[in-house]
C-alpha cells in the first residue's frame, strides 16, 4: 500500500489519495460505532431514538452520557459501549494518523542521491 524505504516519496496527489481512503475508512468505521450504540439504547436500554443518538454519540465522542439509565442491561451495555468507544477512539486516530506519519518518517530516511 506504501512505499518501501528504497522508494522515492510519494507524490502529493498519491498522499492526499492515501489521506482520503483513510478519513473513507474512519468515517465508516465510525458510523458502525454509532449505529452500535444507537440500537443498544434503543433497544437495550429503552432510550427514544433521538435520545439514543445523543447518548451514542456524546459516548463515542468521549464526552460521557447524557441520558440516566434506569435498567440493569441497559447499565451493562452503556458500560461496554464506553470501554468500545474509547478502543474504537484510539483505533480511528491511529487510522487517520497513519498515512502522515508514514509521510513524516519517510521523508526523513529517503536516500539523497545527489
Amino acid at each position: 500500500m506504501y512505499e518501501s524505504k528504497k522508494e522515492q516519496l510519494a507524490p502529493l496527489p498519491v498522499f492526499y489519495k492515501r489521506v482520503f481512503r483513510h478519513l473513507l475508512v474512519v468515517g465508516i468505521l465510525l458510523g458502525g460505532c454509532l449505529i452500535i450504540g444507537i440500537l443498544g439504547y434503543h433497544y437495550i436500554a429503552n432510550i427514544p431514538w433521538i435520545d439514543a443518538l445523543h447518548n451514542a454519540s456524546m459516548i463515542l465522542g468521549g464526552m460521557g452520557p447524557v441520558v440516566t439509565i434506569e435498567n440493569v442491561s441497559g447499565k451493562l451495555f452503556s458500560s461496554f459501549y464506553a470501554l468500545f468507544s474509547g478502543v474504537a477512539f484510539i483505533t480511528n486516530i491511529g487510522i487517520l494518523l497513519t498515512p502522515l506519519a508514514h509521510r513524516l518518517y519517510h521523508r526523513l530516511h529517503v536516500d539523497d542521491e545527489d
